[in-house]
């Protein structure tokens, strides 16, 4: 049984280990977004899509719509999460638009809150501040005059919470009545622990990395999150959200191909630069693969969840039982701007959103 409700779903004991029975889980379901450049298009057009796919969130009721910082990759477009979010945020009503997430170590925590401040101003309680501290590639470094030995976390998310929150020795522009919310990029325990000494909300990323022990990892890091968070001015309270690739059509089996395209984009090579396009399933049906490949393809399956939309809904609310997360954020990481678009209407379908 499923009651609507805006962009939450509301799940009764059915779904739920058995030492919950009775008990109702609420569930909100939202996107990330790479503006992801098909073969035959441009980055141009990409952005233009990121747009429409945001829209399309909105009017599917789905909570958040976030887009990535990328440098360097080829095949996505979205360079600068926080230009693209002001367009995203002029461009529809309601869903809150987040970044997931500006990548600390290249930027001034000043100059990032004056950004996200500016955000607020025109959109006040929409803004999500997604942040991570992934250093790129040596040559990403090197253009971006990023100072890997001088970096300190901590002290970075710090900083950049006194200045969104008016509490720091400067006088930080435009001057805002409220605050972004904040949210930690993550996959480990001590990133939890941290999120929750600062009190920022906490994202747990299944999909960046292939690996047996997510799971479990992601089930400490949360317990452990919820346990030891301390209320900010940015998060009262401790919500958390497990992140995922989702590759989703009309049936198992067509799901599967499209999942064929991500399977070869995440061998990565080149830095994730082999192809100058997100792979087609044409491209993934004619590449060469190797004995080792195949297996780096199998255990990468981690990372995603495939399948038609009662597939994927159970293996989703799966992940989110096991986890206790608040909130799920699907990557629909497929080839094919339509394909990406019915995949959110699957979801929404699924769920009844």
């Amino acid at each position: 049984m499923t009651i609507k409700f805006s962009a939450t779903i509301i799940i009764y004991a059915s779904y739920i280990n058995f030492n919950l029975k009775g008990l109702i889980i609420i569930v909100k379901i939202s996107v990330l977004d790479y503006a992801v450049i098909d073969e035959g298009k441009d980055a141009v057009t990409a952005v233009k899509e990121a747009i429409e796919l945001a829209q399309h969130a909105e009017a599917l009721n789905f909570s958040r719509f976030f887009v990535a910082e990328h440098h360097d990759v080829k095949s996505f477009a979205s360079s600068s999460p926080e230009l693209l979010m002001m367009k995203l945020l002029d461009e529809t009503n309601d869903i809150q638009i987040g970044s997931a997430g500006v990548m600390l170590p290249h930027y001034s925590p000043l100059k990032v809150a004056e950004n996200f401040r500016m955000l607020e101003a025109f959109h006040c309680g929409r803004v999500n501040l997604g942040f991570g501290n992934t250093f790129g590639t040596a040559k990403v470094q090197r253009a971006m005059d990023t100072k890997k030995a001088d970096f300190d976390y901590e002290h970075h998310i710090d900083t950049l919470q006194q200045h969104l929150t008016n509490a720091s020795n400067i006088t930080v522009h435009p001057e805002t009545s409220s605050a972004p919310s904040m949210w930690m990029l993550s996959t480990s325990e001590r990133s939890a622990k941290l999120a929750a000494k600062l009190g920022v909300g906490y994202i747990f990323g299944l999909f960046p990395y292939a690996s047996t022990d997510k799971i479990p990892t992601g089930r400490r890091a949360i317990k452990q999150f919820k346990e030891m968070f301390q209320p900010s001015k940015t998060n009262e309270t401790p919500v958390t959200i497990a992140a995922v690739f989702v590759v989703i059509s009309d049936t198992d089996e067509k799901a599967e191909t499209l999942a064929n395209a991500l399977d070869v984009w995440l061998l990565g090579k080149n830095n994730f630069n082999e192809f100058e396009y997100f792979p087609s399933v044409e491209t993934a049906k004619a590449y060469d693969y190797t004995d080792d490949e195949l297996k780096r393809m199998k255990a990468n399956r981690t990372r995603m969840v495939v399948g038609s939309k009662e597939t994927v809904k159970a293996k989703l609310l799966d992940i989110q039982n096991e986890l206790s997360a608040d909130e799920l954020l699907i990557i629909p990481l497929m080839p094919g701007f339509n394909n990406r678009k019915h995949a959110l209407t699957l979801i929404h379908e699924a769920f009844n959103l």
